[in-house]
């Protein structure tokens, strides 16, 4: 799938759930490792896992698996790796910080 595509999905997944702040960043010209990152927060812990796991579930139906997924356990910061795009959903303290 074309990373335009899936990024659109992704976005799509987290407005769906109320994501706050939803940015995403082309860095593909920065790194190797993806060429855009999504970032959204969500206001408590129980919304951030809700935000991941409807990305997960919204990429599924389009046959996108993650190479990895990480945090989804304290909901804190939840980082879901796509390849060409990689997703951060976060508390909005955690992400200030970061």
């Amino acid at each position: 799938m074309k990373e335009d595509k899936l990024k659109n999905i992704i976005v799509d997944a987290l407005e769906d759930i109320k994501g706050i702040d939803i940015r995403v960043m082309d860095v593909g010209h920065l790194t190797d490792v993806t060429d855009y990152f999504v970032i959204a927060s969500g206001a408590s812990n129980r919304q951030v896992k809700a935000l991941s796991d409807n990305v997960l579930m919204e990429c599924k139906k389009h046959n996108e698996r993650p190479l990895g997924v990480e945090g989804m356990d304290q909901g804190e910061w939840v980082l879901i790796d796509y390849g060409v795009v990689v997703v951060h959903v976060m508390l909005p303290d955690t992400r200030e910080f970061y």
